[in-house]
């Protein structure tokens, strides 16, 4: 089964229309046993799946007791963020993972769909009528 998002249109700049890949993830709580809804820019160039800092606490997890602090570097330079100790259910679609997450130490940065144990499990497509579409295979 495959599932499809269309871009988000983010406006003309100098140098044309900008289109941003983005997709609609569901993320369990470990603590509530809920799901939270968010969307994420699909981020090739993300090791990893980031979240901003406000959906921890939505989520339950405790950046102090249930997360490590690292640092990431970026085109914004560098800044600290946690990486939850235990992997997160999420879903995309219907499609379901176990993933590695981390969350920023703002909430000013967008959500990032990462590759290290997301982007990397499914066969993705960037098409050129501004969609992305995730596949199992």
């Amino acid at each position: 089964m495959a599932v499809k998002f269309d871009f988000e249109y983010a406006g003309k700049g100098f140098l044309g229309h900008i289109y941003r890949p983005i997709a609609k993830v569901s993320f369990q709580s470990p603590k509530y046993k809920t799901w939270i809804d968010t969307w994420l820019v699909v981020d090739t160039g993300a090791d990893f799946t980031i979240l901003p800092k406000y959906l921890s606490r939505d989520l339950g997890i405790s950046l102090e007791s249930n997360c490590i602090v690292d640092t990431t570097r970026g085109v914004g330079g560098e800044q600290s963020i946690y990486l939850c100790k235990t992997k997160i259910s999420v879903k995309i679609g219907t499609l379901t993972r176990r993933i590695p997450l981390a969350f920023f130490n703002n909430d000013e940065v967008p959500a990032l769909l990462g590759r290290l144990g997301f982007l990397e499990t499914f066969n993705t497509e960037f098409l050129k009528t501004h969609a992305v579409i995730f596949k199992n295979s």
